[in-house]
């Protein structure tokens, strides 16, 4: 009977871990989701918001 004890000890302990690691991957990927969805928005420049108004000579012809 003691070994059976352990034996379902162990596999608690198991269950535990994977647990554990299936929602640390879980976290990790929505945080790269997320990493993911801000980035698109950096990158030098700004959000969305109004033109500045650099005068007539911002745009050049093209060639």
């Amino acid at each position: 009977m003691f070994e059976y004890e352990i034996d379902r000890m162990n596999h608690a302990q198991l269950v535990r871990e994977a647990a554990a690691r299936r929602l640390s991957r879980e976290a990790a990927a929505s945080a790269g989701r997320e990493a993911r969805r801000s980035g698109r928005r950096s990158g030098g420049q700004d959000a969305e918001g109004p033109v500045g108004d650099d005068g007539p000579g911002r745009f050049a012809r093209a060639a």
